[in-house]
């Protein structure tokens, strides 16, 4: 069996907040230093970033990069750098992995959450190109489907309590900034975010489309329709919320038949990459301070919906850098070098 250790691994954006959690995943699972490229842009270039404990990269420019000396790239520079350099790079016979919302709902473009939906992987073929889907549904999803096998899910309303690093270094900077400034009785405005996040929250994530949905709100919609079912009806609100990492995510999902509370603990229980930490008695459930850096998607808060026939509510965490983003294309990747290379 051929693993991912293998493999000539490109990172684009790898001077980002996922590119860095990227690198930092490939050198956890023992991919060698001289199998991975650091590629961002021209700014970037000849910069030094680490690589595991010991290890230094020097990045090297995306402009003037040979995608043929790459298996696989893992993109995330932003949509509009891939929708110029991703197609080029799989033209060159480089598989991409791309984060950016720009391929996700092309037709015949997978989106894929691997516990979710890797079969859908073999469909890369059709233009060399993943897509990576948004940080939220990604955790979202993870934990749906175990029920979703249980019982087919009618509908789902959610709110999502989004972190700052969602929208990348800079915004993570003004969180720090504006509670300092607070704090130091200097007033700043807002120039990442489109409100002053310390102290505060934002109904607002992406621009606004004409039916005043919001483009995070548009997307959790309809990736979550191509990757579990198109008959499911969403609605959601996105939020951002004063905290550095970790996404949250308040679910109430309606089912088609009947399914309990304990039905739905078991099999979230037994669902990959979940952990349910749930037990009211204790005050036992899981807030983004203790989901950052790890893995899992955890799960709380699995209660009964009294509001319809065939209900229950849930609490979703995750780190959305790691989980949300960058572990979920490395596992892309490994399954597709196990299954398809």
């Amino acid at each position: 069996m051929k693993k991912i250790t293998n493999q000539k691994i490109a990172v684009v954006g790898a001077t980002g907040n996922v590119g860095s959690s990227m690198l930092s995943i490939l050198a956890e699972r023992g991919v060698p230093l001289e199998n991975v490229f650091a590629v961002a842009s021209d700014r970037s270039v000849g910069r030094e970033i680490s690589y595991g404990e010991e290890g230094i990269l020097k990045v090297v420019s995306l402009a003037t990069f040979d995608f043929k000396s790459a298996n696989i790239a893992l993109f995330s520079p932003g949509g509009k750098i891939s929708e110029q350099f991703a197609p080029k790079a799989a033209a060159q016979g480089c598989i991409v992995i791309d984060n950016t919302s720009f391929f996700r709902m092309e037709k015949d473009i997978p989106l894929v959450v691997p516990e979710v939906n890797a079969f859908t992987i073999a469909e890369y073929k059709n233009r060399n190109i993943i897509a990576n889907p948004n940080c939220s549904l990604i955790q979202l999803v993870v934990a749906l489907k175990p029920l979703h096998d249980l019982a087919p899910i009618k509908r789902v309303v959610l709110s999502t309590y989004q972190s700052v690093s969602g929208a990348g270094k800079d915004a993570m900077d003004e969180l720090y900034n504006q509670t300092r400034a607070i704090y130091m009785n200097q007033p700043t405005k807002p120039q990442y975010l489109p409100r002053a996040i310390a102290f505060n929250i934002i109904p607002q994530i992406g621009a606004f489309c004409e039916n005043g949905e919001t483009e995070e709100e548009w997307k959790m919609k309809v990736e979550l329709q191509k990757i579990l079912s198109p008959h499911i009806q969403v609605s959601v609100t996105c939020v951002r919320v004063p905290v550095f990492i970790g996404h949250s995510v308040a679910a109430s999902v309606e089912f088609e038949a009947p399914i309990t509370s304990e039905q739905a603990r078991h099999a979230l229980k037994k669902g990959p990459g979940i952990i349910v930490v749930d037990n009211a008695n204790e005050n036992e459930y899981i807030t983004p301070i203790e989901c950052a850096g790890e893995d899992p998607v955890y799960v709380s808060r699995i209660r009964k919906d009294e509001s319809v026939p065939h209900g229950l509510n849930l609490w979703i965490v995750a780190d959305n850098v790691r989980k949300g983003a960058a572990l979920n294309a490395v596992q892309i990747a490994e399954i597709l070098v196990k299954d398809y290379l």
